[in-house]
């Protein structure tokens, strides 16, 4: 016979059987389909059965990106070959190893390093950080057993002039600067132009700010190589492949790559309704980073570093300020020729924050903006390198600093003899009175 306390417990063992029966008869448990894999985006390009090569160009000191299109489902990792410009078959290097995993962390990336040492593999993509002209050539994405699948001409032009604009001209006025070269001819060989592309926006906002355009160099010509694959099959860049070696060297042309800087002002859109004295209230107490991401960086002493803003793209405007001061470009203007020797800071044409080289003094906070809004905090920390037959004395600031430890040391020893006295003199000053009431 059972306890009436028994009953709840018999129906907490009926509750999951018939949960069971009931999901069993369910139509919809026999019917239920799991959903399917997404297509593998590999998958649905395949690789060209002719191996051609990309035409894209590039100003110098920007990360540029090449992806590999395309590649056979069953290849797991990707090796990527380079080979400079007219250069034999002997001379194409892997630039990975045979795992495609080989890795660079952007922040250790040296200022002017070799190729190896400025690139990254992600997701089958090659990276190029701080390109250099002499990073022009042809990159082939392929596999371990030298099989080819996607290939670029990658062509990168260092920027020969830095023109300051007072006001922008409109767009509709022509872009192109040509130079005509070939025979007595009527039709030339070809032509030689630099095509600007549009004017950035506003690289600050609440702030006075600068708008950039990058013009790079190209050739029209009817007979370049076929190999090399453009939009236009008549236009390639001026260092592409596709250029024939009777053309001469077009490096040496007049006409070339140039960067256009002109100053811009806009009002920010979340800070529209405020006046510019709160504005510049909250800047200084530093409200308006709040919400940003804080880098740390230590760095030696009379070494040149490269700041580069995380998250920058070529295509986009990118700002610095030193603390609460903004840096200029226009500040580099002085001689308007980018091969004089430039300030010891300034933002290159990739964008970036170079020192050349970094002292003590520049310790601090950087802000960087990207497309008219704060992008990122870097905190920079640069300290003497000792070593290499330098000494603690060789320090510019070591005099200045044992000056202000030898001052604070007769402070406080000064202090403490007061401070004995004073004591003394009260200890006195009792017992005397102590035996005048005696």
């Amino acid at each position: 016979m059972l306890c009436p306390s028994s009953s709840p417990i018999l129906l907490l063992l009926l509750i999951p059987t018939v949960l069971l029966l009931l999901l069993l008869l369910s139509p919809e448990a026999w019917c239920y389909e799991a959903a399917e894999d997404k297509q593998d985006a590999f998958a649905r390009k395949a690789c060209p059965a002719f191996l051609t090569f990309t035409n894209a160009a590039f100003l110098s000191g920007v990360t540029v990106e090449v992806p590999c299109h395309c590649k056979p489902p069953q290849i797991q990792s990707v090796v990527w070959f380079f080979k400079k410009h007219l250069s034999g078959s002997e001379e194409t290097r892997a630039l990975t190893d045979h795992h495609g995993n080989s890795l660079l962390d952007p922040d250790r990336v040296p200022h002017s390093g070799g190729l190896r040492s400025r690139f990254s593999i992600r997701l089958f993509s090659l990276l190029i950080f701080r390109t250099q002209p002499d990073d022009s050539g042809i990159y082939i994405c392929g596999s371990v057993h030298k099989d080819f699948f996607y290939g670029y001409d990658l062509d990168i032009q260092e920027a020969r002039t830095l023109r300051f604009i007072r006001r922008p001209p409109p767009e509709s006025v022509s872009q192109k600067e040509k130079e005509r070269k070939g025979l007595a001819s009527a039709e030339p060989l070809y032509q030689v132009f630099t095509s600007f592309r549009p004017w950035s926006v506003c690289d600050r906002c609440g702030l006075p700010g600068e708008q950039v355009r990058v013009g790079l160099c190209y050739v029209h010509s009817h007979y370049l190589h076929v190999r090399f694959r453009r939009a236009n099959q008549t236009v390639a860049s001026c260092g592409s492949g596709a250029v024939p070696r009777a053309f001469g060297r077009l490096k040496q042309s007049s006409v070339g790559a140039k960067m256009e800087v002109t100053s811009c002002e806009v009002t920010c859109e979340d800070q529209a309704s405020l006046s510019p004295k709160i504005i510049a209230l909250m800047a200084f107490l530093g409200l308006n980073s709040a919400s940003l991401p804080v880098f740390y960086l230590n760095h030696p002493t009379d070494r040149a570093l490269t700041l580069g803003c995380p998250g920058a793209r070529p295509d986009m405007a990118v700002a610095w300020d030193r603390g609460l001061k903004p840096v200029y470009r226009s500040e580099r203007l002085a001689g308007h020729n980018l091969s004089a020797t430039p300030p010891r800071l300034h933002i290159d044409t990739g964008h970036n924050l170079v020192f050349q080289p970094a002292k003590t003094l520049d310790s601090g906070v950087y802000h960087c903006w990207l497309e008219g809004h704060r992008a990122a905090e870097i905190r920079l920390l640069v300290y003497v390198h000792l070593g290499r037959g330098q000494s603690v004395t060789s320090h510019p600031d070591f005099w200045e600093a044992m000056n202000l430890v030898f001052r604070s040391y007769v402070g406080m020893t000064a202090l403490f003899c007061l401070l004995l006295f004073f004591r003394a003199g009260i200890r006195h000053f009792r017992d005397t009175r102590e035996t005048h009431e005696d």
